[in-house]
């Protein structure tokens, strides 16, 4: 049987970049620097008007669990698409970065597979415009517990929360992965989501969790308060919380024991992904038995990495930079 350092379930999203300027953003009603979700009818409007597209296969933690896998882990993402040309796209371009991608495109899908369209202003920051399509109808069926249970790492994505049948299969997960003798944690994905479904949220991580990751607004977004006393009150109900605090660096906390890692600034040409690259490098550290400063080193080096350049996904051999640094 088949055992994986890191599997992820997440949106199984089409990313399609192009850059833009902010006349072109006001021209279209796009707002700047955030996520928005749109509907099928929008989505269509918003990939006719892009220029110059650049495709890749997205989602916040497949994103992570390809960074991890071009570290030389061993990674499986489970997520739905539909059996339309960029469901085909999505799983086979997950499949040529040495993915496990275990579900195989949805026949007859009601709605097409997930796109967001996202519009990088001159400098650096995304427009994100997300159509959830058929990645949101994600259920217990979809995650086999031979895959789950056999995770060194389970790593889930916040945004899936926000519908029943997810929050089923979260927890089925979690649970399948410890049973099996691995770890499980969330990536918050945006403080809206932690909004809508607080307590059900806090209950995840304190009963089935073992590690949370966010940004500093994600984290207070859990008990609506600073982010010190956010920090704290996590860390009361789970053994290990993430959180990046941009050019303040990174606070982790670890059985109550409390390490910050500066960061060096970076002027980001493209933001996309900066988060989810920093989960890939603080992951592969956690499953290859690095100490918790480390950890957030490597994380760092691949955040700075992927906002270098347009993309969710490293460009550069991390494994290398790490050996530079002396990480490894």
């Amino acid at each position: 049987m088949k055992h994986y350092q890191l599997v992820g379930i997440g949106n199984a999203v089409v990313d399609v970049i192009t850059h833009a300027d902010d006349s072109f953003l006001d021209l279209m009603g796009i707002e700047k620097g955030i996520m928005q979700l749109v509907d099928r009818d929008r989505s269509e409007k918003l990939y006719g008007s892009m220029n110059d597209r650049m495709q890749t296969p997205g989602g916040a933690v497949a994103n992570t669990v390809a960074g991890v896998g071009a570290l030389g882990l061993q990674t499986a993402f489970i997520g739905r698409v539909r059996d339309d040309a960029l469901g085909h796209f999505y799983a086979s371009a997950m499949t040529d970065n040495g993915i496990d991608f275990v579900n195989p495109p949805v026949e007859d899908g009601e709605v097409p597979t997930s796109r967001s369209m996202i519009f990088v202003a001159p400098d650096g920051e995304r427009s994100m415009n997300t159509y959830l399509g058929i990645s949101t109808g994600l259920t217990s069926a979809d995650v086999p517990p031979e895959v789950s249970g056999n995770a060194r790492i389970m790593f889930l994505e916040g945004y899936l929360f926000d519908h029943d049948a997810g929050k089923t299969a979260f927890r089925e997960a979690a649970r399948a992965t410890k049973a099996g003798g691995g770890i499980a944690g969330i990536a918050i994905s945006d403080p809206f989501c932690v909004e809508r479904h607080r307590a059900d949220f806090l209950s995840l991580i304190e009963r089935d969790l073992d590690y949370v990751i966010g940004n500093q607004h994600e984290i207070e977004s859990l008990f609506q308060t600073d982010v010190e006393t956010a920090l704290a009150k996590t860390a009361d109900i789970c053994p290990m919380v993430v959180c990046t605090r941009s050019a303040d660096g990174v606070t982790v906390i670890t059985d109550g024991k409390r390490v910050d890692v500066p960061v060096t600034p970076v002027t980001p040409v493209d933001a996309t992904g900066a988060g989810d690259q920093f989960a890939a490098g603080f992951l592969y550290g956690v499953a290859t038995g690095r100490d918790t400063e480390t950890c957030a080193r490597m994380g760092n080096l691949c955040a700075a990495e992927v906002i270098s350049h347009v993309g969710p996904r490293p460009q550069t051999d991390m494994m290398k930079v790490f050996r530079t640094q002396g990480l490894v």
